[in-house]
């Protein structure tokens, strides 16, 4: 009779294991399922019976159908502010266009030209200020996606400096390029766009008859872009605050731009895993340099 009952004991005991782990199992198979549809975008809570769930599993359901509904959510709204820049950019061309026209027009009459010159500058630094927060607002929100290919600097480099040739040029700031050949990841456009308001930056500072130099360097993790220029050079207690939106040093409070370039440079580096920074000397110009992933 002992062994009798010790032999059932052992025969339920390893029923009940065996259930334990059939049900464990179950609960897992269920918890992998609900995560591979919610990764997929797809979870709903009325895709799984609850009376069959257990507690954990019913919790996580809730969480990933709210979870579900915030991503959409957040998609909706990036939607709704890709379309509000874009009427902002699309709105603000018509009329900015046509106070240039009726300048030009009215600049062919005499004794206007004074009054025209301060309205067409003022207009010009008016739509450099828009498209440069139309640029950034599309960054910061994640509307523009920055695409990172493995590619050469070169390409990149040139363009950048032949727009600034005509501007470096009528300044009579001399660009040299030294040891521009170094690979990275990058995307070609946006990196475009940053090196050329690190150029336009250093030629806006340098003095007639200055001179820029461009020139990279390779380390392991990073490729570098150097941008050197022969400006008056940014105090140190300066040097932490340029990359901020809008700041404009002490002594160039009257210099052309809104200071948005350096925060769009900032911006642009982050997006592709790289980073900016600037060293300085007074009296000795200034160093910018772009650093992007060679991986």
């Amino acid at each position: 009779m002992t062994y009798a009952i010790l032999a059932a004991s052992i025969l339920l005991a390893g029923g009940v294991v065996l259930w334990y782990r059939r049900r464990t199992r179950r609960i897992l198979h269920n918890l992998n399922r609900m995560l591979d549809i919610a990764m997929q975008g797809d979870f709903t809570e009325d895709s799984f019976d609850e009376s069959l769930l257990s507690a954990l599993e019913s919790k996580l359901a809730h969480y990933l159908a709210a979870s579900t509904v915030s991503a959409r959510n957040v998609a909706a709204e990036k939607e709704k502010l890709k379309a509000l820049i874009g009427d902002i950019s699309h709105q603000t061309k018509t009329p900015i266009a046509n106070i240039l026209l009726y300048t030009q027009l009215l600049a062919e009459q005499p004794g206007n030209r004074d009054c025209l010159d301060a309205l067409e500058g003022q207009t010009r630094k008016l739509q450099s200020l828009i498209e440069a927060l139309v640029k950034t607002s599309r960054l910061e929100s994640g509307v523009i996606a920055l695409h990172p290919v493995p590619a050469n600097l070169l390409p990149v480099l040139e363009s950048a400096i032949a727009q600034l040739a005509p501007k470096a040029a009528a300044k009579d700031i001399s660009i040299a390029m030294e040891a521009l050949d170094a690979e990275a990841v990058f995307d070609p456009k946006w990196t475009e766009e940053a090196v050329y308001n690190l150029l336009d930056n250093a030629v806006k500072y340098s003095p007639p008859g200055g001179s820029v130099t461009v020139s990279t360097s390779v380390y392991p993790m990073f490729s570098a872009i150097h941008i050197r220029d022969t400006g008056p050079g940014i105090p140190e207690e300066e040097q932490s605050r340029v990359f901020q939106r809008f700041y404009r040093g002490a002594k160039h409070k009257d210099e052309e731009g809104v200071g948005i370039g350096l925060y769009l440079v900032r911006q642009i580096a982050q997006g592709q895993g790289g980073y900016v920074k600037v060293s300085s000397q007074m009296g000795e110009g200034s160093t910018f340099s772009l650093y992007l992933p060679r991986k």
